[in-house]
């Protein structure tokens, strides 16, 4: 297709649903959007949109075209993030990716490297997916487990995330206090509800427990913070939990095994930028600080 244009304002109309949404999106005037729109499906031979009274809908055929339209969209605002990222100055957006049981260490360094650069923008994006660099979706990634191998990534080990088996004090009171391993299997255990999740101290919960004797699951570790300092039975917080609540109390002696490995990724794009190796700088620094 020739004229991106079209196609652009194509896809901005299905978004709106009206003329008149997708030209204030675009800054255009609502003849061009039409214009736009009668020259790609005449182009195409096809209909695109239903007309109606209350704007305008995608067709199947329409709804194809918008699928890649959105995607290829998506890559050109990711494209403008990397460029933008290029500058020298710290300013504008930092976009940092990680797990969200990394927010209880990752929030309070990204607050304070913002008060020290207030014209900085910060974007903390948390979640599983593995957001992408090298479509400009984060300018740093905090990335648990075995060693990211991407092309086009640096890749720094960082350090290790230590996490303790632990129950609230009023639960240890009422159940008992185990003393070793093989006192797990009276207790209620609280766990992840997927058994092929990768966390190197959830796979060893489902070892040695076994999923039937994991009575509290959930899908979230902050969930699981939760029904830990709740008293609903023993699961795994952070060290850094465990130092920040004094009604928990660890139960087992932490293993080496139970810790992820940390890993700061970049794109080679980004790396050397001001903005990120400013706060690389100011992030290994704050390490130091951290009981993780």
């Amino acid at each position: 297709m020739d004229n991106w244009d079209e196609i652009r304002t194509a896809y901005q109309v299905a978004r709106a649903g009206t003329v008149s949404g997708a030209a204030d999106t675009l800054g255009v005037h609502h003849a061009t959007v039409i214009r736009h729109i009668d020259a790609l499906e005449s182009r195409l031979g096809v209909k695109l949109f239903q007309r109606h009274a209350r704007g305008y809908t995608a067709t199947e055929a329409g709804a194809d075209l918008l699928q890649v339209a959105k995607v290829t969209d998506e890559q050109f605002t990711q494209l403008l993030g990397r460029i933008k990222g290029r500058g020298e100055g710290v300013s504008g957006d930092l976009v940092v990716t990680s797990l969200a049981e990394l927010s209880i260490i990752l929030v309070p360094v990204l607050a304070e490297f913002q008060q020290e650069h207030p014209g900085l923008r910060i974007r903390y994006l948390t979640g599983e997916r593995v957001f992408r660099l090298e479509y400009g979706e984060a300018h740093v990634a905090l990335r648990a487990g075995s060693q990211p191998d991407e092309p086009d990534n640096v890749v720094q080990p960082f350090m290790d995330f230590n996490v303790a088996l632990a129950a609230s004090k009023v639960y240890l009171d009422r159940v008992g206090r185990p003393k070793r391993e093989a006192d797990l299997k009276g207790h209620t255990l609280i766990g992840h509800d997927d058994d092929t999740n990768r966390a190197p101290f959830n796979r060893w919960m489902h070892e040695v427990a076994g999923r039937d004797a994991i009575a509290f699951r959930t899908t979230d570790t902050r969930a699981t913070r939760e029904a830990v300092l709740a008293g609903a039975g023993i699961g795994f917080v952070t060290a850094v939990d465990l130092k920040r609540h004094d009604i928990l109390e660890q139960v087992l002696p932490q293993r080496p095994e139970w810790a992820s490995k940390l890993w700061l990724v970049t794109h080679v794009d980004l790396h050397r930028t001001a903005k990120v190796q400013a706060f690389l700088s100011f992030l290994k620094r704050r390490v130091k600080d951290w009981d993780a």
